[in-house]
């Protein structure tokens, strides 16, 4: 029998800690490494999600706790949206994609992760990318190394935010 192995898939079945929120991060700059933080603006930040679909998925969160589309000012708002299209043109220019899935998945029955945390997800497609593995295994193969995936994307992020 072939092994496919994903060690860090343990933090995703073992789920957060009881209280926390993988968003809640705004006054841990700190940290910013270790959880995957590409680029943080004055309402919002950009951050791998390390259970991605595919090389290079990426979420959008506002800093402030909510899940009500209705709760954000037009700062945040305007804010998100152009962190979105920060993404959506450093991860053309990082890994070359097909297409994108861009979206919000509002409430456990539309398939949010978190629920209580609005957050955008920016996931880059190519032409042929889904297999038999998700069919026959409920696996997906992710070829790149997280932290390598985050190496590149940091440099790209921080590279687009001087050029503009």
């Amino acid at each position: 029998m072939d092994c496919l192995w994903a060690p860090w898939r343990m933090t995703y079945i073992n789920g957060e800690p009881e209280g926390s929120c993988i968003f809640c991060l705004r006054d841990r700059e700190d940290e910013d490494r270790r959880r995957q933080v590409l680029h943080r603006g004055d309402h919002a930040f950009v951050i791998m999600n390390r259970f991605p679909y595919t090389n290079g998925h990426v979420m959008v969160a506002p800093f402030r706790h909510s899940a009500d589309l209705e709760d954000f000012s037009d700062a945040e708002v305007v804010e998100m949206h152009r962190l979105v299209a920060l993404a959506r043109r450093v991860l053309t220019q990082v890994s070359r994609p097909d297409g994108f899935n861009i979206g919000l998945n509002l409430g456990r029955a539309a398939g949010a992760g978190v629920t209580d945390h609005l957050h955008y997800h920016v996931v880059p497609r190519w032409n042929g990318d889904t297999n038999f593995m998700p069919v026959f295994a409920d696996v997906r193969v992710v070829p790149q190394h997280l932290e390598e995936t985050y190496g590149l994307l940091r440099r790209a992020f921080l590279e687009a935010v001087h050029q503009a």
